[in-house]
């Protein structure tokens, strides 16, 4: 397999949304916007348009953040993206009346949003984005800063009397700013940036049931963490966080990056961070991040083991030691009773995170696992890394069941596609077929479809000179013995695992791929220097054309592609 040594890897948050707008505030704008994207891509060699069995989807229009925006530091952390949206306007018994203002667009928003699977998107699991390095980034000395971070409270800011905290949101980090641009508006520019002086913002994440306000998570290169509420950041005109609380200041706790952070899906009050080192810690967000927390020495490095704090008005709550190098992605799954994490020796590893015990796990074919995502109905994760594969895992096998080979160089990001059906599924388990997408240091995005009744599995391993016995149906009914429970299990044989063919290969970018979000009516790609691009399904293009709207408001085509080809 050709590997590229190009250097870091990020995979993004995969919160789910739908696009919706007021079409008569933006047709125009939204036309002019098309065909400039249209003609950057083609003045870039790229095709504005890729071909799937189910029709056509065409690229409608970009973000990015502001033009000659080149931080002294952007190189030092590349792009994460989440979506986000905040609670819609109240329904209107007439026509939304348009406005000139660049929020309108969002009023119309209808779907839920924020419900992660991963790392990838729209499967409902809450999925974080890895985002840091190759698994060799230094600690630092852990200095918050915070002074010069983040405001003291809200009640001193100015409020910005043209956003009210209301629509459908992206969050991207490039350097050491954050973001935030409104998904619906045709406009390229973001209408918010938050500037992090002296540590880049590394991954973020939003929690669209947060009660108490503060619903957006972010993790810093310095290793302090901040929940804060997006709507009130939306209604400062400020530059620097308000209302923000802050954990892990000044490295009391653990001195390395943030490398991922995820909300505990049905616990509105907590949250976990990983780190660099290895380490995985438990928040609760009611608690005063400041109070002083101590743990056990780790004395072995190598085995799993979790510590609790000694007082319970301490935060964190517990450290979870996973591995040793650094942890790059962690995704929980939509229960909130599984916990996944990838890292740089190349594990899977998943614990039943409510008993707190490491179930199963395995090695990559080769080197670190960057990105993971849970399908919306827990069966199945997905992983990418440096191997170049897309490896599907069975939770009922504990088991690699399919590896998906078509990438030229590192997997980036992998989110399932819950908006997506099979023509051939009837709803039975026995016809399911899954969609999911995988995004690379290729530049290119993958489409793959997964149907377990077609998979292939070999029994056992075959003696030298033998062939393998294979079975097709239930796996789990053929296998010799179920792996014993917490067993990290060592590659497999590249003989013995069935292969698939994407369905879709297409360059959507020109510079090497960070992530992927699958919505209601577009798959997002986002490329690590923070341009992200809006690709919309067959469907919504054709109501959009029709109507000469800028996102329809439709549900998916009804006719569906079959499963890829099994080699």
């Amino acid at each position: 397999m050709k590997m590229m040594n190009n250097g870091y890897n990020s995979s993004f948050n995969s919160n789910s949304v739908g696009l919706m707008s007021n079409a008569a505030a933006t047709t125009a704008s939204s036309s002019s916007s098309s065909s400039t994207t249209n003609a950057n891509s083609q003045s870039q060699g790229l095709k504005t348009y890729f071909k799937t069995p189910e029709g056509r989807y065409k690229l409608y229009y970009e973000k990015t953040h502001p033009p000659g925006f080149l931080p002294f530091s952007h190189g030092k952390s590349f792009s994460q993206v989440t979506l986000a949206q905040l609670k819609d306007k109240p329904a209107q018994a007439g026509p939304t009346p348009s406005s000139n203002s660049s929020t309108s667009a969002s009023s119309g928003v209808r779907y839920a949003a924020a419900k992660f699977l991963g790392v990838g998107g729209g499967n409902g699991v809450r999925a974080i984005g890895f985002a840091g390095g190759n698994g060799t980034g230094k600690a630092v000395n852990g200095a918050s800063r915070s002074g010069s971070l983040v405001g003291s409270n809200g009640s001193h800011s100015i409020l910005n009397p043209n956003y009210d905290g209301k629509g459908t949101y992206l969050i991207f980090n490039v350097g050491d700013t954050i973001f935030i641009g409104d998904l619906n508006s045709p406009d390229k520019d973001p209408i918010k940036s938050l500037h992090f002086s002296n540590s880049n913002p590394i991954c973020h994440a939003f929690d669209p049931e947060a009660k108490d306000g503060h619903d957006l998570l972010i993790g810093l290169n310095s290793g302090d963490v901040y929940s804060v509420s997006l709507r009130q950041q939306l209604q400062d005109v400020g530059k620097k966080l308000v209302g923000a609380q802050h954990y892990n200041k000044e490295g009391s706790v653990n001195n390395s990056r943030c490398t991922s952070v995820a909300w505990i899906p049905e616990s509105d009050a907590a949250f976990v961070v990983a780190h660099a080192d290895g380490n995985l810690y438990v928040y609760e967000k009611g608690k005063d991040g400041t109070v002083d927390t101590s743990f056990p020495v780790i004395k072995d490095q190598t085995q799993f083991s979790v510590a609790h704090a000694r007082s319970s008005k301490s935060n964190p709550i517990a450290r979870w030691h996973i591995c040793q190098g650094p942890i790059n992605n962690v995704a929980f799954s939509t229960d909130g009773i599984y916990l996944a994490t990838v890292g740089r020796d190349g594990y899977l590893r998943v614990f039943d995170y409510l008993k707190e015990q490491l179930i199963c796990g395995g090695k990559s074919y080769y080197g670190a696992l960057l990105c993971c995502t849970w399908s919306g109905d827990g069966k199945y994760i997905l992983t990418g890394g440096e191997d170049d594969l897309v490896t599907v895992w069975s939770m009922e096998d504990r088991k690699v069941v399919a590896w998906g080979e078509g990438h030229n160089s590192w997997v980036s990001g992998v989110a399932f596609d819950s908006y997506w059906s099979s023509p051939t599924s009837d709803d039975t388990e026995e016809n399911v077929v899954y969609r999911f997408g995988s995004v690379g240091q290729d530049t290119q995005l993958l489409l793959w479809d997964l149907s377990m009744d077609e998979i292939v599995v070999p029994l056992r391993r075959c003696p030298p000179g033998g062939s393998p016995t294979f079975s097709t149906g239930s796996q789990s009914a053929h296998w010799d013995s179920i792996t014993p429970l917490g067993t990290l299990q060592p590659a497999p044989s590249m003989r013995d695992v069935p292969k698939l063919s994407p369905v879709v290969a297409h360059r959507v970018h020109t510079e090497p791929l960070s992530g992927l979000i699958f919505t209601q009516e577009s798959i997002l790609t986002a490329c690590r220097e923070g341009h992200v691009k809006i690709w919309m399904r067959p469907s919504s293009e054709t109501q959009s054309s029709n109507s000469e709207s800028l996102v329809g408001s439709s549900t998916l085509a009804s006719t569906r592609v079959g499963s890829s080809t099994l080699k």
